[in-house]
């Protein structure tokens, strides 16, 4: 199995191996970068980095094809669901037994193989939900954008007309270990549960599904969180507060 790489460390060596050709200049890299990271990347540079970034994961990660049985049902789980607030979205499966998805600020939805085992449709589209409500509240955006205005390696990153220096790979793998450390907040992880629970709803889903498929993820886990989900709530507290909130809402 192939080792999957964290997500914006991959963004940010796409960045590095895109703009090969600019140079680091030491004498433009204190002043300013702070506002080079917040002002002059755009959610839609993000989105685009994130484009190619995927790509470049894609590529690394064992994929399964239009044939496969994973994809086959994926498909089917998801052929309603091909935009979200005006964003396309693409799916695929990595076939890996990690108990994983993800969502990029592009638009790009991957679920491992490992999460399609153990969960039923209702409750992959309930996962899926929660991913892309990262995308939409712009949490991915923010992420990248602050791990690049926070990352230590200031020195590693110049500004050139606005764009991003070459990184060495020494200095990629420092970024590596400060993007290791970085994730969404709890508020943010809530509010992606709250926008699955929604997108559900709103397309006339069981929003239990949301409720069964953290059971299930706890159960997977021996009561430990799986990796994707490190930084959330507790699994067991996420269920019933989504089982209290169903029943107050009279909806199943």
């Amino acid at each position: 199995m192939k080792k999957i790489a964290s997500l914006y460390i991959v963004i940010l060596g796409l960045m590095a191996s895109q703009l090969a050709q600019a140079q680091i200049n030491p004498n433009l890299v204190q002043a300013g970068i702070d506002a080079l990271m917040s002002a002059t990347i755009t959610n839609a540079q993000i989105a685009e980095i994130s484009k190619e970034a995927v790509k470049e994961m894609d590529a690394k990660n064992p994929v399964a094809p239009a044939s496969d049985a994973y994809t086959k049902r994926l498909n089917r789980i998801v052929s309603r669901y091909r935009t979200i607030s005006g964003i396309p979205l693409n799916y695929k499966v990595y076939k890996v037994p990690d108990v994983n998805a993800f969502a990029t600020a592009d638009g790009s939805v991957r679920v491992f193989q490992g999460l399609m085992d153990i969960m039923n449709d209702k409750e992959i589209l309930a996962i899926i939900g929660h991913e892309i409500g990262h995308v939409v509240n712009h949490d991915s955006h923010d992420a990248a954008k602050s791990a690049l205005r926070r990352s230590a390696l200031r020195n590693a990153v110049a500004a050139n007309d606005g764009v991003l220096g070459k990184l060495s790979r020494s200095e990629l793998g420092g970024l590596a270990d400060y993007m290791a450390s970085a994730s969404f907040s709890r508020q943010q992880e809530t509010d992606a549960d709250d926008f699955s629970y929604a997108f559900l709803k709103r397309n006339g889903q069981s929003v239990l599904a949301l409720a069964t498929s953290f059971e299930k993820l706890d159960k997977a886990g021996g009561g430990k969180v799986p990796q994707f989900l490190s930084t959330h709530p507790d699994s067991k507290a996420r269920a019933a507060r989504v089982r209290a909130r169903a029943k107050q809402e009279g909806v199943r």
